[in-house]
């Protein structure tokens, strides 16, 4: 008879030989059927939390959060504003305006140790003040290095050294399903991670509108939750590298409903060079109007797939009409990639400058042709475009500087140049006084929108030259607005 001892030993043997040749069984099944599980890891000795590989977000959180900084800015607003009471203006101009501090905040990613740090330009424009405010508490004031509206992306730096900061991850490697975290300040909450996977790539969500219609969204869409304060802030991959730089949410309240959205990391690294290095985005471009095609267009245009991006239109001067490019044709590929969406080609292209090439593969009535598209910039020409100093001009014996955001949001216009001094010459002639902000000049029955000083010189150069008179409209800080001629 075996004792009870040895008897429960033998059934504990068993068991436990019977699990272990069922796990075995199991592992050979998955492998022979090429579906091996997730294999399991122990990130820390200190823990017995067994966590399968590819699930752990501790180690990627550890290299996002100190590199994820607090953003606060702050400007002042005139709250005064012409009332339609005579008694009431009159002592506003008397006392002065009245201003209202304004702030708000966002996020912020440092990409390297010497201070530089990408974030939203919806983060950050229109301010005065930008405070930066590191992981660590240490805060800074930043200088703003240059803005990108038509990606919404903006760069700025500290003065500070040896500071941890993310590296770049390739974008375009990135795939569906794929583990990323979301690292920000939302609600003023610091160094907040939320966890979530790429739900879509190259997403057109028809978020940024540019004056110049040169917007590029190819989004990377997530379900990780990013709400208000998150703007500007990281999306990591598991390997704690940036993959992109979170902007937008879908959402009809104002806080998060399901799914974000941000810049991808390719993307964003080509525009904060150019801003870097130049000053201004170096926009390259192919010289086309394009539509996604889709089942409607395919029929329309007797097409024998739906794919691609079908041209609508091509630019006489531009690179696609130099490579053959014409109406109708589509295109399917760029450098080796299918393209298959207006947001796809966009951001291939937006990550060019001009002069590179890209060898594009398009069909023309069905027939696959290839062809080398060398870009240009918005201007038509291979130049790159520096960024000018705002500096003043002198023009008509006065002198003229651009006119200041804050001063166009309170006056209600777009642009102008305005007098800061005058000396002799025709505008002390003319009557113009101190503070007059020309808004419009007509010129030959034409009337002009001021965008700029340097504007107001070209033209008064041209027509002094030529003779022409010219009329002048504008108005003056405290809303007066006034009419002036000049004559030659």
């Amino acid at each position: 008879m075996i004792p009870k001892k040895q008897f429960f030993i033998a059934i504990l043997l068993a068991a436990l030989s019977g699990s272990i040749l069922s796990l075995l069984g199991f592992r050979l099944f998955f492998v022979k059927n090429n579906l091996v599980p997730p294999k399991v890891s122990y990130h820390y000795k200190d823990t017995s939390v067994v966590v399968p590989e590819g699930m752990n977000f501790i180690y990627s959180s550890e290299q996002a959060i100190p590199t994820v900084v607090h953003i606060k800015t702050s400007y002042s607003k005139r709250t005064a504003s012409r009332s339609g009471d005579p008694v009431e203006d009159m002592f506003r101009q008397f006392h002065g305006k009245s201003w209202t501090p304004r702030s708000s905040s966002g996020s912020g990613v440092v990409i390297s140790e010497d201070g530089y740090i990408v974030t939203n330009n919806h983060v950050i424009e229109n301010t005065e003040h930008i405070e930066v405010t590191l992981h660590d508490k240490r805060s800074y004031e930043a200088k703003l290095i240059g803005t990108d509206p038509s990606t919404d992306l903006a760069l700025i730096k500290i003065e500070e050294t040896h500071l941890p900061f993310l590296k770049y991850a390739n974008s375009d490697n990135v795939r569906i399903g794929e583990w990323v975290l979301a690292v920000g300040n939302p609600f003023e909450l610091n160094s907040t991670v939320t966890a979530g996977i790429i739900s879509a790539k190259s997403r057109n969500i028809n978020l940024i509108q540019d004056k110049d219609n040169l917007q590029v969204e190819a989004f990377l869409q997530t379900d990780a939750s990013v709400n208000p304060g998150n703007s500007g802030g990281a999306l990591v991959n598991l390997k704690g590298e940036l993959v992109g730089i979170n902007t937008a949410i879908a959402s009809e309240t104002g806080t998060f409903q399901g799914y974000s959205f941000a810049v991808p990391s390719n993307l964003v690294k080509k525009v904060i060079d150019d801003l870097k290095k130049y000053g201004e985005v170096q926009r390259a471009l192919m010289g086309v109007e394009i539509v996604d095609v889709n089942a409607e267009v395919a029929k329309e245009k007797n097409l024998d797939a739906i794919e691609g991006v079908y041209i609508a239109k091509v630019t006489s001067n531009g690179g696609a009409a130099e490579a053959g490019i014409i109406k109708g044709d589509v295109i399917v590929e760029i450098d080796g990639k299918r393209v298959n969406s207006k947001s796809e080609l966009q951001a291939i292209v937006a990550s060019k400058r001009p002069g590179d090439k890209i060898d594009v593969l398009y069909k023309r009535e069905n027939v696959e042709k290839k062809t080398q598209i060398v870009l240009k910039n918005p201007k038509g020409t291979l130049e790159i475009i520096q960024k000018t100093d705002n500096k003043n001009v002198q023009a008509m014996g006065a002198e003229l500087s651009n006119v200041s955001d804050e001063e166009k949001e309170y006056l209600n216009i777009k642009g102008g140049a305005k007098v800061l001094k005058l000396g002799k010459g025709k505008f002390a002639e003319i009557g113009v006084q101190k503070g007059f902000i020309i808004t419009h000049i007509s010129q030959n029955g034409k009337r002009i929108t001021i965008q700029s000083a340097s504007h107001v010189l070209a033209i008064t150069q041209e027509a002094d030259k030529n003779n022409e008179g010219l009329y002048l409209e504008g108005i003056y800080e405290n809303g007066d607005k006034a009419y002036y001629p000049v004559g030659w």
